[in-house]
C-alpha cells in the first residue's frame, strides 16, 4: 500500500508535468474527494496506508486533471459567495471575480431581478439567497444551463422565488425589474485561441464569448435593457478587465444615466453598472 502523503507527492508530481496550474493544491483537494474528507483534514490522513479503491479513484482523478478536466467538474461543485454550486460542463465555472457583482448589487435594494444568461444560476440564486423578499428571473439559451440553474436554486431552496426559462437573451422575458444582472461572454473571437485547455475544452463556448469583438451582448443589453427595468431600476454585468473604456461608452451612446466601472478584487474594472434614465 502508499500512504496519503506518497500518493499525493506523486499526484503532484503528476500535475506538474502536465503544467497544470497549482498542482499541489489540487492533488490535495483531489485526495480530499477520493477519501471523501474535508480539504482541510487531510493532513491528518498523510500517514495512513489509502484504501485499494481511495488510491484506484484518486489515481483517476489525477489523470483526469492532468488531461485539464477542472477541478470544480471532477468535484461536481464550485464554490461561489459561500456557497456551493453544482456545475458541469454544460455551464461556465463561477469564478471569484464575479462575486463583484454580488457585492455591488446587493449595496442597493432590488425587489425583483432577472439575471440574463443566467448559467448555473449563481448570480440568480445567491441574489435571492441574501435578499429573503425579493423575486426573479433566469434565462439562458441553454436547456442544460437552465436545468442546472434549476437544480441550484433547488438546492438553496430559493426555487419557489426563482422562475429559470429558456431565452435568447430578453426573447421571452415579459415585465419589469428594477434590477438586471448578466455575466454575458466577453471574449473576443481571436481571444479564444489563447485560454487555457480548462476553458477551451470543457467549458461551453456559447458562454465564453460572442464569436465576434466581445462587446456584442453589451450592446443589446444597453439597447434593449431599459424597456425591462423599472424608472430609476439598474443593470449590472461583468466584463473583462480591459473592456471598461468601450463598454461605458456603449452605454454613455445608449442614453443611460450614472455609468460607472467598478473593480473587482484585484483592484481591476470587472462590473459596468447603469441606471435607467426613466
Amino acid at each position: 500500500m502508499t500512504t496519503a502523503a506518497v500518493a499525493m507527492a506523486t499526484a503532484t508530481a503528476q500535475l506538474r508535468a502536465a503544467d497544470v496550474p497549482d498542482p499541489a493544491r489540487d492533488a490535495r483537494l483531489l485526495l480530499a474527494h477520493a477519501a471523501s474528507v474535508d480539504a482541510a483534514r487531510v493532513t491528518l490522513i498523510a500517514p495512513d496506508d489509502l484504501a485499494p479503491e481511495i488510491a484506484a479513484r484518486y489515481a483517476q482523478l489525477i489523470t483526469l486533471r492532468a488531461e485539464r478536466v477542472p477541478v470544480s467538474h471532477l468535484l461536481g461543485e464550485r464554490a461561489f459567495y459561500g456557497r456551493n454550486f453544482k456545475i458541469s460542463r454544460e455551464v461556465l465555472d463561477p469564478r471569484p471575480e464575479t462575486e463583484s457583482l454580488i457585492e455591488a448589487a446587493l449595496a442597493e435594494p432590488f425587489e425583483r431581478v432577472l439575471d440574463l444568461g443566467t448559467g448555473s444560476g449563481c448570480i440568480l440564486v445567491t441574489l435571492l439567497a441574501e435578499r429573503a423578499s425579493a423575486t426573479g428571473v433566469g434565462v439562458d439559451l441553454s436547456e442544460g444551463a437552465c436545468l442546472q440553474a434549476s437544480a441550484n436554486a433547488v438546492l438553496h431552496g430559493v426555487t419557489e422565488r426563482a422562475e429559470v426559462r429558456q431565452s435568447d437573451w430578453f426573447g421571452t422575458v415579459e415585465g419589469r425589474f428594477d434590477l438586471i444582472v448578466s455575466n454575458p461572454p466577453y471574449l473576443a473571437q481571436s481571444e479564444m485561441k489563447d485560454i487555457a485547455p480548462e476553458l477551451a475544452l470543457h467549458e461551453p463556448a456559447m458562454a465564453l464569448t460572442d464569436g465576434a469583438d466581445g462587446l456584442s451582448v453589451y450592446r443589446l443589453i444597453a439597447a434593449q435593457a431599459q424597456g425591462y427595468l423599472c424608472a430609476q431600476g439598474r443593470v449590472l454585468a461583468e466584463m473583462g478587465w480591459q473592456q471598461g473604456a468601450d463598454i461605458r461608452a456603449i452605454f454613455e451612446q445608449a442614453g443611460w444615466a450614472n455609468v460607472v466601472i467598478l473593480p473587482d478584487m484585484d483592484g481591476r474594472d470587472r462590473v459596468i453598472c447603469a441606471q435607467n434614465p426613466a
